[in-house]
């Protein structure tokens, strides 16, 4: 059976192309749901103006789809709570220079 910790993993393959980052580092992933082999990833973007918003979605399906026991994938992007660079780990924060 697919866990968060399984699929909070394969987010990590969803790399922002402008910083180089994943988004579980850069703190976009807002949300993960796991509910008998169904996924809800619930994410944000730097900025609303950011471009890459359907190439994330298809990211995070292809990704997570891969897992063992997945029987479907959504996501959804949301702006509220808008994203601060203080959402970031200490990794990603000493790698920006934050």
């Amino acid at each position: 059976m697919v866990t968060y910790e399984d699929v909070e993993a394969a987010l990590t393959n969803v790399i922002d192309p402008e910083l180089g980052l994943d988004f579980v580092e850069l703190g976009l992933i807002y949300a993960i749901e796991v509910n008998d082999g169904h996924v809800h990833v619930t994410f944000t973007l730097t900025t609303p103006a950011c471009p890459i918003g359907p190439q994330v979605s298809e990211q995070i399906e292809e990704f997570c789809s891969e897992l063992e026991g997945v029987k479907s994938v959504e996501s959804s992007m949301v702006f509220s709570p808008p994203w601060t660079p203080d959402k970031m780990s200490e990794d990603a924060k000493f790698a920006l220079g934050y």
